[in-house]
Order: C-alpha cells, then structure tokens, then sequence
C-alpha cells in the first residue's frame, strides 16, 4: 500500500493527522474531534491564519505540522462554534482530556500540553486581550512575617526610594532580588540572634552571620554584598533619625580572592564571528536561517554597539532609525538615555533580521516564537 500524499493545504494536513491519530486506545464515549469539513468556515482561516503566525515566529516546521498545529485543529474539531465563543479555560481542556485517554506518554503529553499553551496565546492575541501576565506580586507579608513591624515598615519605606533608579522592565525582579537579599540578613538577625529592635542589634551579630554564611557555601563576594545591602540600610535608617552606633558602619570586607580576567580574546571574537556568519550561510530552513539571523544581529550589537544584554532585549522598533544608521536606548545605565551608531555590519545584520522578525504581540525588536526576546523556556520545535 502506497504511502498517503502530503496535504496541500493547512486543513487538509490537520485532516491528515486526524485520520492517522492513534485512537485504539480511546475509549469509545470519549469525545472525538471533527474533520475540518464540519468547522464553521471563520474556524478554518483562523487555523491557516495560526499555521502562518508560527512559521512567521521562527517556529520549526516539524514542531508545527506535529504538535502545534494538531492541538490547535483538536481545540476547533471539538468546539464547533466560532472561533470567538471558545472559552479559553475549559473548552481548551477537552483537547488535552482527548489526548490523555489516548493513553501516550507523559513525554507526548508535555508536548501537547506546550501546543495548547501557544494556541491559548494565539487566541488571547486575536481577541486583543495581550500577553497574560507572567508576572507575579511579590508577597511581602508572607516574605516577612516573622520579622518586627517597624523593620517591615522602614524596609518597604525604602525600597520605594531605591526603586526610583531601577528600569521598569527589571522591577520585579529587582523587588525580589530586594527583599531577598535584605530579608535573608535580617532573618538571621532577628530569628538566630533574638534583634527585636534596632537597639538590639550589636556588631557581633553582623561577624556572626558573616561566619554563619560562609559555613553555609557562600561566596566571600556574596557574603560582602549582603553586608553591604544591611549597611546602606542602616545609612538610611540613620538619616531617617535613628540612633545607629558607628560600630556597626564600620564591619570591614572580607578580602576577595583574585579572580582571573573574563574576557575573549580578539582571535576567540572573529571565531565566534566567524562560526554565526558560516551558519547564516549553511542554514539548512527558514526556521534555522531565521534563529542564526537572531544570533547575528544580537552578536553584533553587543559587540560593535556595546550594547548590554537587557538593552538588546527591551529595544523596540520605534527605537530604530535605520536611514540614520542609530538606535535609540532607552533607560539605560543610571536611567539615562544615548544613541548607538551602527557600523555597516551591524546595520545589515539588523535589516537581514527585520526581513523575517514576524508578528509579536508587542513592538520589541527582537522575538523568538513570537515573543519578546528574554528567559526563554524550553518547548519542543
């Protein structure tokens, strides 16, 4: 028997994958989705429309015609109503419940679950409700609970101040980073050394939970940034008009062992170089010439434009002015602002780039699967 010929077009390859699904497992009162032919005509586009958005991200075409593209029809083919009506909780569910009766394998089923994730995006963008927040409030009660009241109150007091010179794309983590770092202090302070008030706070308590955390595997540098956090605190609990004893301002570093330079060498730079230049050259899809192009442009920007890697991450397109031959960094380093100058090089890179960035939800420049270019989870493609 002769092997089927490929589908042409995009809902004739869901068709395809339905017709083949492995379903000898299925229960047979278990749901099963329905052909394309049976979709409302508006549901049909939007999985051709979807099929064109991942390719456009970069997504690989393997990925796509196997796990993407199969949840999404799955989604539709037991839905049928317009796309619109589709709740994006519950109706999504019934596809991952369909394939979990299949019977596959937990690998198959992160899989598929990665699929109904990106669709759930797909279908929050075309109804114009954005990204969904990945962001979540830092609980600062839960984070203090067993500290004094007053410490609570003057340390958010104060990171209200410090916060005045943090970038807005780094606030979250920068009040993490905050109240862990100032927490983990004055934890060990108040739980492990009894300071209920500030009064009770004595230079020995500081040396011991300097000891306490170079037994704990800290690094002599970690250890002097934690000191450092308590003692600009106590700076501004001295301003505010409290009694802070000279004693405690003066707990000196601890020496830091030298440390070898981290940098590469001209010779490693044009190898690297040289390594990114032959893969846009030898990219073997569209998929992977559009990755490489990614590592191109970020390459040189952060080489030849001395660009730090959040910057290349936050930068959007209004920044961009390609006739100009500059960009525009916003915010940078102390809030401030500047124009970088692109070298021939690096202007190529970016336009090469531009040519296959596609849609994103947002206007930052640089996407990977059609999203902004930052901590990049693992799925499959």
């Amino acid at each position: 028997m002769s092997p089927p010929k490929a589908a042409t077009t995009v809902a004739g390859r869901y068709d395809q994958a339905l017709h083949y699904a492995h379903d000898l497992r299925l229960p047979p009162e278990a749901p099963r989705p329905c052909p394309t032919s049976q979709w409302p005509v508006e549901n049909v586009r939007l999985l051709e429309k979807y099929h064109a958005w991942l390719l456009g991200g970069g997504m690989a075409e393997y990925a796509t015609n196997t796990v993407y593209l199969p949840m999404a029809g799955h989604i539709l083919g037991l839905n049928l109503v317009p796309h619109p009506q589709i709740n994006l909780e519950g109706d999504l569910e019934q596809a991952m419940e369909y394939v979990q009766a299949k019977g596959v394998s937990q690998e198959w089923l992160e899989a598929c679950r990665h699929g109904l994730e990106k669709f759930r995006r797909f279908l929050r963008l075309e109804r114009g409700l954005g990204e969904a927040s990945k962001i979540h409030p830092f609980d600062v009660a839960a984070h203090t609970q067993d500290l004094p009241l007053w410490l609570v109150r003057e340390l958010e007091r104060y990171q209200r101040i410090q916060q005045k010179h943090w970038r807005t794309a780094r606030l979250d983590d920068n009040v993490r980073n905050f109240w862990n770092k100032h927490g983990r202090v004055w934890r060990f302070l108040c739980l492990e050394r009894g300071v209920r008030e500030l009064n009770d706070l004595k230079r020995q308590h500081i040396l011991d939970f300097v000891d306490h955390s170079l037994e704990a595997g800290y690094s002599v540098s970690t250890v002097n940034a934690h000191v450092r956090y308590l003692h600009t605190f106590l700076l501004f609990l001295q301003e505010e008009g409290y009694s802070v004893p000279q004693a405690l301002l003066r707990i000196p570093n601890l020496k830091v062992p030298d440390r070898l330079p981290k940098y590469l060498t001209d010779k490693q730079v044009k190898k690297l170089r040289d390594e990114i230049e032959r893969g846009v050259q030898e990219a073997p899809s569209a998929h992977v010439r559009r990755l490489v192009l990614l590592d191109r442009v970020t390459f040189y920007l952060l080489w030849q434009g001395g660009m730090r890697l959040s910057e290349v991450e936050e930068l959007r397109l209004e920044d961009l002015d390609l006739p100009g031959r500059r960009l525009s960094v916003r915010n940078g380093k102390g809030l401030k602002d500047r124009s970088v100058y692109l070298t021939d090089t690096t202007l190529l890179a970016l336009q090469s780039y531009l040519a296959v960035r596609g849609e994103g939800a947002s206007d930052h420049v640089f996407l990977y699967r059609n999203a902004p270019l930052s901590n990049i989870s693992s799925a499959p493609g």
